[in-house]
C-alpha cells in the first residue's frame, strides 16, 4: 500500500480547524466548540486526501506572544513532522493581523501549504476571499467545513502538493493502549516519558489535555499505539461544557483500545474516581494495568494507606498488573511494558476446547451450583468462541443471571487456572434446546 503522508491543519484559534478535521476524517473525533482554544494537543487520524492515504493532524490554535503552556510549541512540532499544511482562516472575519502573524511563523518551515478560506457558505466570506491573496499562499480554496462545500477542490489541491506515493507493505495490526485516569495525575508526562519526546502537552493545570493523542511506540520487538486521553471526572465534578465534551471523548477512547493503562496519583491514593474509571474499562471488556505515579513523592504512612485501599481495585479487576513509578524521574517506567505484554497475552489467550471443558468441569466438581427448585445446574459442554477479551459459551440445562454468584465463581476459577489477572472474561450460557425449539442464550 502507499506510504501515508502527514498533513497538519493549522491556523489561529476558532477558525474551524477541528470542524475541517472531522469533515475529512468522516467522524466526530476532534472536539468542536465555539470557545477559542478548545483543541490543545495534537489529534491524529488516518484518512484520505485526493485518494492518497494520509495521517491527518488537528492542532491547537496558534496565538503569537505569551505561550505559558507551550501550546504553540505543540503546533510547531506537528508542522515539523508534516508533508503538507492546511492553513485555515475565517472567511467571515476577513484577513486580520493574527492571520498574518500565524503565516509569518509558519512560512519559515518551507512546507507546501493550501490556504483554506473557511465558512464559504456565508456572503461575507465570498466577499472577503480576495483579501487573503495578500498572504501569497497558493493554492487558495474557499469552502465550508461545516457543510462540506468546496471539499472536492481541497482534495484536488492537496493531492497535487503531497509527496510522490511510495509503495510499502501493509502495516501490521498493533495493540492500542489507552492512558486513562483522573485529571492531573501525570498521564501526559508519562506518555512523554514513554516516547522520549514532548509528544503531549504537560501542565500543572488540571484538565490541560482535552483531545485524544495517538503515538506509535516500539519497545524491543513489540509495537504499541498509545492513546493519551483527557482526564475523566465524575459528571458532577466536570467544570464547563468544553471539559464535559472532553470527558465524553476520553471515555470513547477506551473503545479504541485493547488495554487501559490506569494512572493513579500515589499521593491521592485510590479514589472512588479511580475505581469508576477501572470499572468503565472493565465493563467495556478492556484489560487493565494500573500505574501508581509519583510513587517517589509519598511517605510511608501514605504508602500504607494506599496498600490498605488496593484490595478494592484488586477485587474489581481481579488482581491487575500494577507498577509503582515516577513519570518525572523515570523510576519504574521500565517495568510498564513487560506488565503490558503479560496482560495482552492473557487478553488474547486462546484455549483448546478440551482445555476449556477440563477447567469448567473441574470447577463444577469442586463446587456445585445451588439447585433451583430442587433442580441442579448441569454443565453439558463449554468452548471458547472469541479472544480479546476471552469469551466462552457454556451449554447447560438452565441459565445463570449476571448477578448470580456462581457465575462469578466460574470466571474466577478460570482466571486462576489460566492466569488471566486484570482481564475481563465473557461467559455466555446457552440453554439446552427443548425439542422443536431453538436454544435460548443467556449473556
Amino acid at each position: 500500500m502507499p506510504v501515508r503522508a502527514t498533513v497538519a491543519i493549522v491556523g489561529r484559534p476558532n477558525v474551524g480547524k477541528s470542524t475541517l478535521f472531522n469533515r475529512l476524517v468522516g467522524r466526530r473525533q476532534a472536539i468542536v466548540h465555539d470557545l477559542p482554544g478548545v483543541t490543545r494537543d495534537r489529534v491524529t487520524a488516518r484518512t484520505e486526501l485526493g485518494e492518497r492515504p494520509v495521517h491527518l493532524i488537528d492542532t491547537g490554535g496558534l496565538q503569537m506572544g505569551d505561550d505559558a503552556l507551550g501550546l504553540n510549541q505543540q503546533v510547531f512540532l506537528a508542522v515539523e513532522e508534516s508533508d503538507l499544511l492546511l492553513l485555515v482562516v475565517d472567511g467571515k472575519d476577513g484577513l486580520i493581523a493574527a492571520d498574518r502573524e500565524v503565516w509569518q511563523a509558519l512560512r519559515r518551515y518551507g512546507k507546501p501549504t493550501v490556504l483554506v478560506v473557511n465558512k464559504g457558505d456565508v456572503k461575507a466570506a465570498v466577499a472577503n476571499e480576495s483579501e487573503f491573496f495578500e498572504l501569497g499562499v497558493s493554492p487558495q480554496i474557499l469552502l465550508s467545513a461545516e457543510h462540506g462545500l468546496g471539499m472536492p477542490d481541497l482534495h484536488e489541491a492537496a493531492a497535487d502538493l503531497l509527496p510522490p506515493a511510495v509503495e510499502v507493505e501493509d502495516e501490521p495490526e498493533i495493540p492500542s493502549l489507552a492512558i486513562v485516569g483522573r485529571p492531573n495525575v501525570g498521564k501526559s508526562s508519562l506518555l512523554n516519558r514513554f516516547v522520549g519526546a514532548d509528544r503531549a502537552l504537560v501542565s500543572p493545570v488540571a484538565g490541560t489535555t482535552r483531545d485524544p493523542v495517538d503515538s506509535i511506540l516500539t519497545v524491543g520487538e513489540a509495537t504499541y499505539r498509545l492513546i493519551d486521553t483527557a482526564g475523566i471526572r465524575r459528571r458532577s465534578q466536570v467544570s464547563g461544557e468544553a471539559e464535559e465534551l472532553a470527558v465524553m471523548m476520553a471515555r470513547r477512547q477506551l473503545e479504541r483500545a485493547e488495554l487501559a493503562l490506569l494512572v493513579v496519583d500515589a499521593a491521592a491514593g485510590l479514589t472512588t474516581g479511580d475505581l469508576a474509571i477501572a470499572g468503565a474499562a472493565w465493563d467495556m471488556g478492556r484489560a487493565l494495568v494500573v500505574l501508581i505515579n509519583k510513587w517517589d513523592l509519598i511517605d510511608e504512612e501514605t504508602r500504607r494507606q494506599l496498600e490498605d485501599s488496593w484490595p478494592r481495585l484488586a477485587e474489581l479487576a481481579f488482581e491487575p498488573e500494577r507498577v509503582n513509578l515516577s513519570a518525572e524521574t523515570g523510576r519504574g517506567v521500565d517495568k510498564v511494558f513487560p506488565a503490558v505484554a503479560r496482560a495482552l497475552a492473557a487478553y488474547r489467550a486462546e484455549l483448546t476446547t478440551a482445555e476449556v471443558n477440563r477447567i469448567f468441569q473441574a470447577a463444577v466438581s469442586r463446587h456445585q451450583a445451588p439447585a433451583e427448585r430442587g433442580k441442579p445446574w448441569n454443565l453439558l459442554y463449554a468452548t471458547q468462541v472469541k479472544k480479546g477479551p476471552p469469551t466462552f459459551v457454556l451449554f447447560a440445562n438452565r441459565s445463570l443471571p449476571r448477578s448470580n454468584p456462581y457465575r462469578r465463581y466460574l470466571e474466577n476459577y478460570l482466571r486462576r487456572e489460566v492466569g488471566l489477572s486484570g482481564v475481563p472474561i465473557r461467559l455466555k450460557i446457552k440453554v439446552r434446546s427443548r425439542r422443536g425449539r431453538k436454544p435460548e442464550v443467556a449473556l
